[in-house]
Parts: C-alpha cells; sequence; structure tokens
C-alpha cells in the first residue's frame, strides 16, 4: 500500500451549457437518436476569447482543490499536468498552468496517458510522496475537446464535454478508527498497443504535420471506433479486474476482490454510455457508480477527477 492523502479536490465547470440537440443538429442526426445512443443531455463548452484556456480553467480548478485542502499556490512543491489534450505544442502544459498560477520556480510537467493521465498522474505523485521527493503535489486536469470534434462523426461529436478538475495531494493522514489506512491499495495499468488507433488524432506531430500539404483537416480532429473500443473493453476488461483485484486482496486481508466487498463507490472513466453500464456487467449496483455522463459528457482525462469531485460532494 502507497501512502497517499487527497487533501483537497475542486473543479472548474465553463460558463456555457449546451444541449444535445444542439449537438445533433450541427450533426444532423435526430435529438432523440442522439440520447439514446450517447445518455448525454448537456455538457459544458468552454470560451478561450473569454479567458476560458486549458490553462486558465487548470488554474481556477486549482485554486478551488487548494482552497478545499487549506492551501496557496505557493505552498506546493510540484504540479503534474495530467491532460489527454495540450494547449499547444510547446511548451509543456506543466508550464502553461504554473504560469496561470503565477508561480515560478515549482517544478511543474506533463504525465500523459490520454484519458487516463489523471489516473496515471496519481501513480507518479505516490512513488514521488513515498519517496520523500515532494510533499504537496497539486495534479491536475483541464479538457477542451469541443475545439476538436468533426460534426461528420457524431458517435464521438455527441459525447465530449469541456471542463477541468484537481487534486492536492500529500503524503497519508492519520487513519481514522474503524477504516483502512489512507493511500493507493491497488493499482495497475495494462496498455494494448493493438487498440492504439481506436481513439486517434493523427495530425499534429511529426507523421501529419500541420504544415504538410498532405496533412488533412479531417486529420486534426478527433476519431474514434466506438464499437472497437467497446469489443476490447468487454474482451480484456473481466481478466484486467481480476488481476487487479488480487493486488486488493493482498494489500487488504478484509477485502475480497473488487465487485461487492468493501468497495463503497466506484469512479470510472465517463467514456461513453456503453461504456458506463459495462460497470453492472463486472458486478457493481447502479447505485455505487458516479456518473456524471448526462450532465457533462466525457470529458477526456478530466473525466475521472470531475466524477470524483462529484462523489465527495454528493457525500
Amino acid at each position: 500500500m502507497t501512502p497517499l492523502h487527497i487533501a483537497g479536490l475542486g473543479r472548474y465547470l465553463p460558463a456555457r451549457t449546451v444541449p444535445t440537440a444542439e449537438i445533433a443538429a450541427r450533426c444532423g442526426v435526430p435529438v432523440e437518436w442522439a440520447l439514446a445512443r450517447t445518455g448525454v443531455l448537456e455538457r459544458r463548452v468552454s470560451d478561450a476569447a473569454a479567458g476560458e484556456t486549458s490553462s486558465a480553467m487548470a488554474a481556477l480548478a486549482a485554486h478551488a482543490a487548494l482552497g478545499d485542502a487549506g492551501m496557496d499556490a505557493s505552498d506546493l512543491d510540484l504540479i503534474l499536468n495530467a491532460s489527454g489534450i495540450a494547449e499547444q505544442t510547446l511548451p509543456d502544459g506543466g508550464p502553461l498552468v504554473a504560469r496561470a498560477l503565477g508561480l515560478s520556480g515549482t517544478p511543474a510537467f506533463s504525465v500523459h496517458a490520454t484519458c487516463l493521465s489523471f489516473v496515471a498522474a496519481l501513480d507518479v505523485a505516490a512513488a514521488f510522496l513515498a519517496a520523500g521527493r515532494y510533499r504537496r503535489i497539486l495534479v491536475v486536469s483541464s479538457e477542451r475537446p469541443s475545439v476538436g470534434i468533426n460534426p461528420d462523426a457524431p458517435e464521438s461529436a455527441l459525447l465530449m464535454g469541456d471542463g477541468a478538475a484537481a487534486a492536492v495531494l500529500t503524503a497519508a493522514a492519520a487513519r481514522a478508527p474503524g477504516l483502512a489506512p489512507p493511500g493507493l491499495h491497488a493499482i495497475r495499468f495494462e496498455t494494448y498497443g493493438d487498440g492504439a488507433h481506436l481513439t486517434e488524432v493523427r495530425g499534429g506531430g511529426t507523421r501529419l504535420h500541420p504544415n504538410d500539404p498532405a496533412t488533412t483537416p479531417a486529420d486534426n480532429l478527433f476519431a474514434m471506433d466506438g464499437l472497437g473500443v467497446l469489443r476490447m473493453a468487454r474482451a480484456r476488461l473481466p481478466a484486467f479486474l481480476d488481476r487487479l483485484a488480487d493486488g486488493l486482496s493482498r494489500g487488504l486481508d478484509d477485502v475480497a476482490g473488487i465487485p461487492g466487498g468493501r468497495v463503497d463507490v466506484v469512479v470510472p472513466h465517463q467514456a461513453s454510455l456503453a461504456g458506463v453500464r459495462l460497470m453492472g456487467a463486472f458486478g457493481w449496483p447502479e447505485d455505487r457508480v458516479v456518473v456524471t455522463l448526462g450532465a457533462l459528457g466525457n470529458t477526456v482525462a478530466a473525466s475521472i477527477p470531475m466524477a470524483l469531485c462529484e462523489a465527495v460532494a454528493s457525500g
């Protein structure tokens, strides 16, 4: 078990709310079909001209998390930008967040694992804290997928929403009576390279550079094989969860597996309606699964910490 304490949580939701009917009209599909297919009623859409850039939203979410932790930005000794979508190619998003927070000298860099960036950064932060390398770490995910949705691909265009969420992490707090010690009791990552192209933005890098005449506008928009992702999840998740459960059982003698047991709340990535419904197939009752998809859509890496904020706020 790796000691870890979430000292504060915060999120920022863009001011503009866009109903699914508006996106469905842009995509040329019936709103009834869109609602039934995605489960997204509305989402927030940011406005960079109004100051809602990725780094600005990250700073606002960070200030909320710092307030929740009773800290100031100057108390941080590391910033991990955990966003799947970059504000720009260079510099790294970490320095942009640090600048938005008014910090200079505080180390800041990105942990990039697309939609799982927040969880990957949580793992990195836990290792830093356990080693004593840092004491107060900010992990922040800020996403604006609305700028890259393709109206000709409604299955993804109808899902996406903007927003940011942050967590302030410290070494573990004191153990509460009757509760397991705070920390990461089990964590596991698996990467399936054969699915690397199921969700992608092909352009923007060295393979399809923006200045290359062979690069098309579609190359710079989000593309997803939703059915392919779902098939892979259905095939791989059961065995993955068994392996994760083995780690959790070794970490806590009184926990027998993941589904049921003493797991009170499951906070999944809000990938899609079908993806969220898979949680029930793996043994978790509906009332234990936090779902924000209907109100916020899929907010990429911000999805999990935003749902975590919702879970804590709702008790």
